[in-house]
């Protein structure tokens, strides 16, 4: 055997150096890789063959294949083993680890690994049960020497990671062995301590001795290795162990902070131990941390790591560059002090009495310090505690808080300033940026992310001091108006001498109006109207109206300030009309006098921006703006008739204009008013000449010049342009009026202003609107426009689109990046056109058109109610409830019939794709090609999403948390503090709406609804999956339940969960919910319709006795029942043949690990002693054997 053993073991090593060669040609390779792997499965010899190549004589390579092998036949063989083998291997394996590896320093990492891999699989089979002195031979191991003493480290740390962390093994066999593990902590516990105790030690006397430094590394590396273990172990066990004698842990923790060699491995346990939660009792102890001592220790590290963190790259070159293993040194300190500061968040002010710590003002000195640090990641990780102190009940009134607050705003000054590219050297944090990030883009993203948190902490700050903080607002702002402006290396290249996003003058501008911003909010909030600092800021005002800059990008800023202020404007109205002018010469902003260029995109936002201001202006203040009305619309009315073209900068003017009318709070006088405002707009587009183009598809399209050829001299930017700008500036002044007017809140005011004109059926009063006429006038040609719009896809229709505009229908290049997730650089966004070509103009023009004619319809429906929907049109949010059946039942039902049909379709071909490119890997596609099938994939993908939201507000009653109807309502109380968000999952509701009821009276709706819910749950999107299946699928079910269900339909639908449960069960939180929605529908359904039954035997390997029980449990009224949490276990257990896999998981071999007779398990008593008393004598005197008697 002995000779076979070693043939076999040459053969072995040969196929492995085969593989393991780069200059092997493919087809030997795969060769040499089956021999191993039939080897491994099939042959007897796997065992001697494996531990004569795991000798520590061989080189590494083999060794590790030998590892393997063992590794393997433990997996998949040790259930068939002989108790005698077992043993046998057992007493290898130890030997392996006692004299079979090199010395510490020498030993490869990976074979290392693979004999604690080798170690811990036995362990979970046979410890505690079948090796009880599993840990008294691991300790003796450690006697051996360090090597050992790390593998048996090595050893407990993936012990504790397969078992707590991953959860790798059957529920029985985790249960004996998580709890072997408490029950002996104490003692493991002492025994890591010692170990790390005794090697620190050592290490530290033998590091500086000349002759010793192989000595002093091998100490060094126990040591690390006994952190790391130590590391997995503290963020699960009880907190005494890490805070017992008087937090001896912590201290040692804190201790080796100084030592450059173990500091990281001490910070990141002490960052898991302070992360801990549970009982604020048991919790007190950390506060120990705040001490001198541990402070001192903890300050000193972040010092001397910070000074250590960046160094030269040459001797000749002042290039620096970060050392990696000192900044992440400091991320986790910056961690600890952040967790600690969680810690004392959580006590002070708590019950357990915990008082403020006396040396409080240098633990947030500390904190302070990373905040201005230069690196953006470690601004950003402080950013939640400074949150929670400023928020604090009590601490954020403490003294040290509130000087501090002061100090974070002059900090954040620098903070909310955007630098630090990865591409760029123009700033100290950028050398940290090219480690944090790949790339300009992922940092971009970062830094909006943060600002935005910034900025949250920073109102948060202003909420403590809020004069400060205008103080520090109106230095800043006073600064950037008498500073020159610095356009910096990188300008516009739209226009010479103007700056870019980049340039230092627009970066510090972005940021000012930032805290602006911030301070602004809270100071009227937070401060009483008598102390508010009027005159100061009257000054701000001015200085910002005479502020006159042609750089568009700093005018944005202006503008933003502007709006700020605009709230101290208020106590002196002298300011209003300066302020409105200030806003109009901006919304006609041009770079230069006359510019017959495209407007570059941070122009068209200037004009935005200053429209946007107004419309907000005049919907805040509109009471206030009163007394300006009439300037104001002789403003418009002058602007209006000076251009020959109108646009959506006017259209918002007019907007404005309706939000203020609002105020006269009397019909007739706003209905003239706006009877007067769109008289030329409504008579353009009533006329005949405007139904004839918009009635048919090809004068429509000349029109337009959607037919006609562009050319270098035919630019397209003489009539069509007029043309397309005079239907759109129709579509956009009718929208702003028909979105922005409103009847007075105020029922009394209403009735009084005539706006009353009945009651409905249930007392509520009905309505009317102001614009109802002009509305009404406009509408049937706004519906002919429409259906024109839908004909242009047809192919007759497409063939009319010249050469140019061939495309016309595609979408968009930058909608195409938003779909796909996909950026553009920075610079190219603000600095280019905003329609760089004749088609994407185009392309811009029918989306927009169209988007606007279906706003307009959706905000009539708000606006006009009742006068709405007697005209027959329909739309469901807004529609009041005595028209749901005229109105909205004929139309969703189908709807929802047409919308499933279609997207089925959609969603097959692209199940079909997927599966036929999964079969043939060889298939290749050009880029192009890809990005098209993504495109469409997600565009469907999206379509789903909102047909299926339509579905759910028509239906569904959604109770708990609404979401605020405006963003501006939210409160920054109710916003999330930390940036990683867990979502959690959505709570199933009972309840239909009204018209969800209505619609459930109608056969063939509420089974169009069914139809659509439960296909989509296969549909391959997991979001819509778990939404469905959590809020849609078993509200509509149940309302039918009790009807006469057809067999066929129940099956169909109870198989349609379950292929959804082969499609997405791989993901956790789609399983849960189609398995609660599968159990649903079978309790409730399976007395009656035996069917159920019959699809569930088809289930792969089910347990037909396991069903029969279920069922048996489930019918018969008199069976012992079960509680809600075993009886979902149970189901799961019937339906898991049905759960799909992911694709990494489908073709792995299964790991069997079998239980022992447990440890723990108590045996239940029976309650019933009387029947037990019964059983054991009545039973036995009338048992067959004492017939006799």
């Amino acid at each position: 055997m002995a000779d076979q053993v070693a043939a076999m073991c040459d053969q072995l090593i040969k196929a492995l150096n085969v593989m393991m060669d780069a200059e092997t040609g493919q087809v030997y390779r795969l060769e040499a890789l089956k021999f191993c792997e039939e080897f491994k499965e099939t042959s007897s010899f796997c065992v001697p063959c494996a531990l004569q190549l795991a000798d520590k004589a061989q080189p590494a390579v083999v060794r590790h294949f030998g590892l393997q092998i063992l590794e393997h036949v433990i997996k998949f063989r040790w259930n068939n083993m002989p108790q005698q083998e077992k043993v046998q291997l057992k007493e290898c394996a130890m030997h392996l680890l006692a004299t079979g590896t090199h010395s510490i320093l020498e030993e490869e990492s990976h074979i290392k690994d693979g004999l604690s891999r080798i170690t811990v699989e036995m362990i979970k089979r046979e410890w505690p049960q079948h090796w009880p002195d599993m840990l008294k031979e691991m300790e003796a191991l450690t006697s051996n020497g360090e090597a050992q003493t790390e593998l048996v480290m090595l050893i407990l740390l993936r012990l504790a990671e397969d078992v707590i962390t991953f959860q790798t093994l059957p529920t029985q066999r985790r249960r004996d062995i998580q709890q072997t593990l408490t029950q002996n902590m104490e003692s493991i516990f002492s025994f890591m301590m010692a170990i790390l105790h005794l090697n620190v030690e050592e290490y530290r006397k033998l590091k500086g001795s000349s002759g010793h430094e192989l000595q002093a590394r091998a100490h060094c590396r126990v040591a690390v290795a006994t952190l790391n273990t130590l590391a997995g172990y503290i963020d699960w066990v009880s907190l005494v162990h890490i805070t017992s004698g008087n937090c001896h842990l912590l201290e040692m923790l804190c201790l080796l902070l100084s030592e450059p060699e173990l500091q990281l491995e001490a910070a990141e346990c002490l960052l898991i131990a302070i992360s801990r939660k549970g009982k604020l009792e048991d919790r007190k102890p950390f506060m120990l941390l705040f001490d001198d001592v541990a402070i001192h220790y903890i300050l000193s590290a972040a010092q001397s790591a910070d000074g250590l963190a960046i160094c030269m790259k040459s001797s000749e070159s002042q290039a620096v560059e970060v050392v990696e293993r000192r900044y992440i040194f400091l991320k986790r300190l910056c961690q600890v002090l952040c967790a600690l500061g969680g810690q004392l968040c959580c006590l002070v002010g708590s019950d357990v009495e915990v008082e403020v710590p006396a040396n409080l003002s240098k633990y947030i000195e500390a904190l302070l310090a990373f905040t201005t640090h230069s690196s953006q990641f470690l601004k950003k990780t402080t950013l939640p505690t400074w949150g929670a102190l400023f928020r604090h009940e009590t601490l954020s009134k403490d003294a040290v808080v509130v000087e501090m607050a002061t100090k974070f705003l002059r900090t954040s000054m620098t903070n909310l300033v955007k630098a630090g590219f990865p591409s760029r050297n123009d700033n100290p944090s950028c050398q940290y940026s090219c480690v944090d990030f790949d790339s300009d883009e992922d940092f971009n993203f970062f830094f909006n992310s943060y600002r935005a948190q910034l900025g949250l902490v920073v109102r948060f700050a202003c909420r403590i001091v809020p004069l400060e903080a205008f103080q520090i607002a109106s230095e800043w702002l006073q600064y950037q108006i008498s500073s020159p402006i610095d356009t910096g290396a990188i300008t516009s290249k739209t226009a010479e001498g103007l700056c870019s996003l980049l340039s230092p003058s627009v970066v510090q501008w972005d940021a000012m109006t930032v805290f602006m911003e911030c301070m602004a909010t809270q100071i009227f909030k937070n401060v009483a109207e008598e102390k508010l600092p009027i005159d100061q800021s009257m000054e701000l005002v001015q200085a910002v109206l005479n502020y006159d800059t042609k750089d568009p990008l700093i005018l944005s800023c202006v503008l933003t300030n502007v709006s700020a202020l605009f709230p101290f404007v208020i106590h002196r109205p002298h300011f209003l009309q300066q302020v409105l002018y200030k806003l109009f010469k901006a919304v006609t902003f041009e770079v230069g006098q006359e510019t017959k260029a495209p407007r570059s995109r941070a122009v068209k936002n200037v004009r935005r921006h200053a429209c946007s201001s107004v419309i907000k202006i005049c919907r805040d203040y509109p009471r206030v703006l009163l007394p300006c009305f009439d300037m104001f619309y002789n403003h418009v009315k002058k602007l209006c008739s000076s251009l020959a073209t109108l646009s959506q900068v006017e259209s918002s003017l007019m907007e404005a204009l309706v939000l203020i009318s609002n105020e006269f709070k009397d019909f007739e006088k706003q209905k003239a008013f706006i009877d007067e405002l769109m008289a030329s707009v409504v008579a353009d587009w009533t006329s005949e000449e405007m139904r004839h183009l918009l009635s048919n598809p090809a004068v429509y399209l000349s029109f337009v010049g959607a037919d006609q050829v562009v050319t270098e001299q035919n630019k397209d930017a003489g009539t069509t342009g007029h043309n397309r700008g005079r239907l759109s500036f129709c579509l956009y002044a009718m929208m702003g009026v028909v979105k922005r007017v409103r009847w007075p809140a105020d029922l009394e005011e209403a009735k009084a202003g005539g706006f009353v004109v009945g009651l409905t059926p249930a007392g509520a009063p009905i309505y009317r609107n102001p614009c109802t006429a002009q509305f009404l006038a406009f509408l049937p040609n706004l519906l002919v426009l429409i259906r024109t719009q839908n004909s242009l896809f047809t192919p007759e229709n497409m063939a009319r689109l010249s050469e140019t505009f061939s495309r016309a229908h595609d979408v968009m290049d930058a909608e195409k990046n938003v779909v796909l997730g996909l950026t553009q650089n920075l610079l190219d966004i603000y600095d280019s056109a905003v329609y760089r070509t004749s088609l994407e103009r185009m392309q811009g023009f029918f989306s927009t058109l169209y988007d606007n004619c279906f706003h307009i319809l959706g905000s009539a429906g708000v606006s006009l109610q009742q006068e709405f929907y007697t005209i027959e049109r329909q739309l469901v949010l807004s529609c009041p409830q005595e028209y749901y059946n005229s109105l909205l039942c004929p139309l969703l039902g189908p709807l929802f019939a047409y919308m499933q049909q279609r997207l089925n379709a959609k969603w097959q071909v692209i199940s079909q794709r997927t599966s036929v490119n999964g079969e043939d890997e060889e298939v290749v596609c050009q880029e192009s090609h890809v990005t098209q099938e993504m495109l469409e994939e997600q565009l469907v993908r999206l379509l789903t999403r909102e047909v299926l939201d339509l579905l759910f507000v028509s239906c569904i009653s959604k109770k708990g948390n609404e979401p605020a109807a405006d963003k501006e309502e939210i409160d920054e109380e109710d916003m999330m503090m930390d940036s990683a968000h867990t979502a959690s999952p959505a709570q199933p509701t009972d309840e239909l709406s009204e018209l969800g009821k209505h619609l459930m009276k109608h056969e063939n709706i509420y089974m169009n609804m069914l139809t659509l819910s439960f296909t989509s749950l296969s549909w391959r999107d997991t979001t819509n999956c778990h939404r469905t299946a959590s809020m849609v699928c078993w509200t509509l079910l149940r309302q039918v339940v009790g009807g006469n269900l057809l067999p066929e339909a129940v099956t169909w639908f109870y198989t349609s969960v379950l292929r959804a449960l082969q499609v997405h069960g791989q993901h956790e939180v789609c399983n849960s919910t189609l398995s609660q929605l599968a159990m649903h529908i079978y309790e409730n359904l399976r007395a009656r319709y035996p069917e159920l039954r019959a699809v569930m035997t088809q289930i792969p390997n089910i347990s037909v006795e396991a069903l029969d029980q279920y069922d048996h449990r489930l019918l018969d009224p008199n069976a012992q029942k079960v509680g809600d949490k075993k009886r979902k276990d149970q189901f799961r257990k019937l339906i898991e043949g049905t759960v799909g896999k992911a694709l990494c998981q489908q073709f792995r071999k299964e790991v069997h690990i079998r239980n022992l007779p447990s440890l723990y398990k108590n045996p239940k008593p029976d309650k019933d002693i009387v029947l037990n008393s019964e059983a054991t004598g009545l039973e036995a005197l009338f048992a067959p054997e004492k017939n006799t008697l």
